[in-house]
């Protein structure tokens, strides 16, 4: 426009351009609607078949793809016998927490036979993320990938790859795992762990029977992979690694960083991680196993200690065969480390780091308005009077807490009563910004482990800095915690292993070029500290990622007030709005 201006072109000539431009800008960013039914069908796995809630009859449920700036609508209609929200993992949703999706949180559930439409706006992200379902144990088989391309015209800051492939974890139970986890809450005991590991919803051959239900991935020689890596597992932290090949990581929760190669990486439930495969540069004569097997620092009968693989295989473009599969060939299977390799986990997080370029920065808070200190951790619940709990004795049960407070959800959404000013009776404004009673978190427990329960949110004013640090405990051993912030990404400042010193370990934050995410492991024994800026008014949930801990109540939920400008208020709730 600028330039038909300065050459003096005719009035119609550079509104025609202007026209133009104006089209162009708006050809970047268009509306995609989704149709998500929640409905049952039967998959047959581990030599059993079984009915499963799915999205479209689909397991793992349906790929939602985007562009940055787009607008998407998924109506999702619940065909089943259960209450159904669905969580669109990592999404920032700005001014849209109406559609984030956390049960009891920022909606009442969809009810059978009802209809929710998800209306959202991809804002300043493009990856890797993840969407699943977040109420009860249902996203064991309600999750799907979500892609989020580049503006057109932006290219990826790494080599462009021949093809992209999600690569979705999972786990799979013979049992029906809404009958477990209700099981479970009743004994105060832990529930049953899984009977295997899936990726793309297969197992695999290394379980018994499940040669056939094997993903393979085919590939040619010399060309580049980029595969997109998502934990949707319920309850465990993976290793994963691709046998005689190494894995350049790119990108995390869907930012990227800078670029590093690994043999083996680990990725928790709630996480996702980019890396580009580069395939050997000629036809190797043979098959490999892609495997993952899980990390735990507590002793293996407590968890899935099985090993799920699929298999990569290559293509020769100058042979008539589709592939190199053949069971007479070689086939070779990655060393995974021991399941309790903490150091491998150390060494891997440590090289995290944001691109901190001009054009992708990191907008780390040089400044803090406001420190939170938690802990998160197991502990303990009174068994109920006249009843026999399975926990650590039978007159206990097992809970978890942030902060020595374990959340119990409202019947109804914490949102709503914040939005409608009836938050009386629902939920108070009073969540401890650091515990109530201090002791050596990672040393001997208190001798006192029970936590207290309670509806309680932590309040921040519009656009306040945030260091958060938290810190697992030893109450009833030390275990590493996925937490997922929802409604914003931050940075991973610092963190260390042993008891957090607000005096010395502050001068080690990296706050140049740290790692920037929306879920973060505490590691065992250890403490990290974050920072973000709450520029995003709603009621955010936070909690653990591994379900077994979000059930037993390590979960919490902020507040952010709205700002003084019209754009910095949450907007009114949609008209088809589940209530409860």
């Amino acid at each position: 426009l600028a330039m038909a201006i300065s050459s003096r072109l005719p009035a119609p000539c550079y509104l025609l351009m202007a026209t133009l431009m104006l089209l162009i800008i708006q050809a970047q960013s268009i509306t995609r609607h989704y149709d998500f039914n929640v409905q049952t069908a039967n998959v047959t796995r581990l030599c059993a078949s079984k009915s499963i809630v799915t999205v479209n009859g689909e397991y793992p449920g349906p790929t939602l793809v985007a562009r940055e700036g787009d607008r998407v609508l998924v109506r999702v209609t619940n065909h089943v016998a259960h209450n159904m929200t669905l969580h669109w993992h990592g999404i920032r949703q700005l001014r849209s927490g109406w559609a984030d999706g956390p049960a009891y949180v920022t909606q009442c559930p969809i009810q059978t036979g009802q209809s929710y439409v998800y209306n959202f706006t991809v804002t300043g992200q493009r990856g890797t993320l993840w969407w699943h379902a977040h109420i009860s144990w249902l996203r064991a088989t309600v999750y799907g990938a979500i892609v989020i391309l580049p503006k057109l015209g932006v290219p990826y800051p790494f080599v462009a790859p021949h093809k992209e492939i999600p690569v979705l974890f999972g786990e799979w139970w013979r049992a029906d795992t809404e009958a477990l986890v209700s099981q479970a809450l009743r004994t105060g005991g832990a529930p049953n762990i899984s009977d295997a590991f899936t990726i793309n919803g297969l197992p695999g051959p290394l379980y018994n029977c499940c040669a056939k239900d094997t993903f393979k991935l085919k590939v040619e020689p010399g060309k580049i992979y980029l595969l997109r890596l998502i934990n949707a597992a319920l309850n465990d932290e993976l290793f994963f690694s691709v046998a005689n090949h190494t894995l350049t990581i790119v990108e995390v929760d869907a930012v990227y960083v800078k670029p590093f190669t690994v043999k083996t990486l680990i990725i928790s439930p709630g996480q996702t991680t980019n890396v580009l495969l580069t395939a050997k540069p000629f036809y190797p004569k043979a098959n490999f196993y892609m495997s993952a097997a899980p990390y735990s620092v507590i002793r293996p009968g407590t968890f899935d200690n099985t090993t799920v693989a699929g298999i990569l295989e290559y293509h020769n473009p100058h042979s008539a065969s589709e592939s190199s599969f053949d069971k007479d060939l070689p086939l070779f299977k990655p060393t995974l480390p021991r399941f309790n390799d903490t150091g491998l986990v150390t060494n891997f997080t440590s090289k995290l780091r944001s691109l901190a370029t001009p054009q992708y920065p990191a907008t780390v808070p040089q400044s803090v308005d406001k420190r939170f200190f938690f802990t998160v951790g197991l502990g303990t619940r009174p068994c109920p009077v006249n009843a026999t709990c399975q926990g650590p004795t039978n007159t206990t049960q097992l809970a978890a807490a942030i902060n020595n407070i374990s959340l119990v959800l409202p019947s109804t959404a914490l949102l709503q009563s914040h939005f409608t000013g009836k938050s009386r009776g629902v939920y108070g404004s009073n969540f401890p910004v650091m515990p109530l009673s201090q002791f050596n978190y990672t040393g001997v427990s208190p001798n006192n482990t029970n936590v207290a329960t309670g509806t309680k949110l932590l309040v921040l004013p519009f656009n306040a800095t945030v260091e958060l640090v938290m810190q697992d405990t030893s109450i009833l051993g030390i275990e590493s915690h996925p937490l997922h912030l929802h409604g914003f990404n931050f940075f991973v400042v610092g963190q260390r292993f042993g008891n957090y010193d607000p005096v010395n370990d502050p001068m080690r934050f990296n706050l140049v070029d740290p790692v920037e995410r929306n879920t973060v492991n505490v590691p065992a024994g250890g403490w990290v500290a974050i920072r973000f800026l709450a520029d995003n008014p709603v009621v955010w949930f936070m909690h653990c990622h591994l379900e077994v801990h979000t059930t037993w109540g390590l979960r919490m939920a902020w507040l952010v007030l709205d700002g003084s400008l019209p754009n910095q208020k949450l907007l009114p709730p949609p008209s088809d709005l589940p209530k409860c």
